[in-house]
C-alpha cells in the first residue's frame, strides 16, 4: 500500500504521522511545493519509527513523479482559514490550488482514491472529480466524520458519558448549513432526546456548525488540524482494512435524496472499492428542508467555483 499526503502543513503532516503509526501504508509520501518542509517533516516521522514499532516508510519530496503509482491520494494542501473567515471566502484560491495538486497527482497515479480535505470542502471536492473524471467511488471527501466526532465531543462534554457510546450523523454541507440529525443521535442506543433538553441540544448542534470557526478564533493564525486528520485517516483505515463502516462522507449525489451533481456529506459504505453505496435515510419533512437549504448553497459555491476555473 502507497499512500501520498498533498500538503505537509499541520494537517497533512498530521495525516503522515497517524498513518504511518497505524501501518497503513508500507510507503507514505508526503508531499509539497515547499522546498525542504517535507523533506523534514517525513525524516523526522521515519525517525520516529522504531520507537512507536512501526516499519511504514515516510519519505517528503517536492516532485509528483514520486507518488507514482499511488493507491491511495489525500489532499489536504490549500490557505487556512483566518479569524474572521468563513470556509467559502477561501473558495477561489483553493480552488486554485486544489486543481493543480489533484491534476499533478493524477498524471502518475490514476487508478488512486482521492480523499479530499482541503476547504471548502464539498467544492474542493467536486473539482477533483471533474479535474479526475473518476467515479465518484473513487472520489470523496473527508467532512460528515469530523463534523460528527465534535457533535459527539459536545454531547460526551454534556452529559459525562463515553464517546465510544454515542453515535451520531451529520449531513449536509460541510459549514454553517450542515444537518446534524439529532433523531438518529444515540447514546448506547437509548435516544439523544431522551438525555438532553431539546433546547441545551440545539446548543449543542449550533456549536457544532461553528466548530471549526471556534478552533481558528482560539488560534488566531490556523485552523483545525488534529481531528481533521483523524478523520482522514479514519476514511483510510476502512478501506485499506475493507472494513464496509457507515461513516459520513462527502459524495457526488446521483438521485439520492433527490439531487444529482452536487457533492455534499451522506452516510456512505467505505470499503476496498472506496465509496460502495450510498445511505439514504428516511428524513422526515423539517430534516428535508434543512438538507435542500445546505445543497442549495453548496450548489450555489460549487457554480461560482466552475466559472472561476473557467476563466
Amino acid at each position: 500500500m502507497k499512500i501520498t499526503v498533498i500538503g505537509a502543513g499541520n494537517v497533512g503532516a498530521t495525516v503522515a504521522q497517524l498513518l504511518a503509526n497505524q501501518e497503513l501504508a508500507n510507503e507514505i509520501i508526503l508531499i509539497d511545493i515547499l522546498e525542504g518542509i517535507p523533506e523534514g517533516k517525513a525524516l523526522d516521522m521515519y525517525e520516529s519509527m522504531p520507537i512507536l514499532e512501526s516499519d511504514s516508510k515516510i519519505y517528503g519530496t517536492n516532485d509528483y513523479e514520486k507518488t507514482k503509482d499511488s493507491d491511495i491520494i489525500i489532499q489536504t494542501a490549500g490557505l487556512a482559514r483566518k479569524p474572521g473567515m468563513t470556509r467559502d471566502d477561501l473558495l477561489v484560491k483553493n480552488a486554485e490550488i486544489v486543481t493543480s495538486c489533484i491534476s499533478n497527482a493524477f498524471k502518475y497515479s490514476p487508478n488512486a482514491y482521492y480523499i479530499i480535505v482541503s476547504n471548502p470542502l464539498d467544492v474542493m471536492t467536486y473539482i477533483a472529480q471533474k479535474v479526475t473524471n473518476l467515479p465518484r467511488n473513487k472520489v470523496f471527501g473527508m467532512a460528515g466524520i469530523l463534523d460528527t466526532a465534535r457533535y459527539r465531543s459536545f454531547i460526551s462534554m454534556e452529559i459525562g458519558v463515553s464517546m465510544q457510546d454515542i453515535q451520531g450523523l451529520i449531513l449536509g454541507g460541510h459549514g454553517d448549513t450542515m444537518v446534524p440529525l439529532p433523531r438518529f443521535t444515540t447514546v448506547a442506543g437509548i435516544p439523544i432526546t431522551d438525555l438532553i433538553p431539546k433546547e441545551r441540544l440545539d446548543e449543542i448542534v449550533k456549536r457544532t456548525a461553528g466548530g471549526g470557526g471556534e478552533i481558528v478564533k482560539y488560534l488566531k493564525t490556523g485552523s483545525a488540524y488534529y481531528a481533521p486528520a483523524a478523520a482522514a485517516v479514519q476514511m483510510v483505515e476502512s478501506i485499506v482494512k475493507d472494513q464496509k463502516r457507515i461513516l459520513p462522507c462527502s459524495v457526488l449525489l446521483q438521485g439520492e435524496y433527490g439531487y444529482n451533481d452536487v457533492v455534499v456529506g451522506v452516510p456512505a459504505k467505505l470499503g476496498k472499492n472506496g465509496v460502495e453505496q450510498v445511505i439514504e435515510l428516511n428524513l422526515n419533512a423539517q430534516e428535508k428542508a434543512l438538507l435542500n437549504n445546505s445543497v442549495v448553497h453548496v450548489t450555489e459555491s460549487i457554480k461560482e467555483a466552475m466559472e472561476l476555473i473557467k476563466k
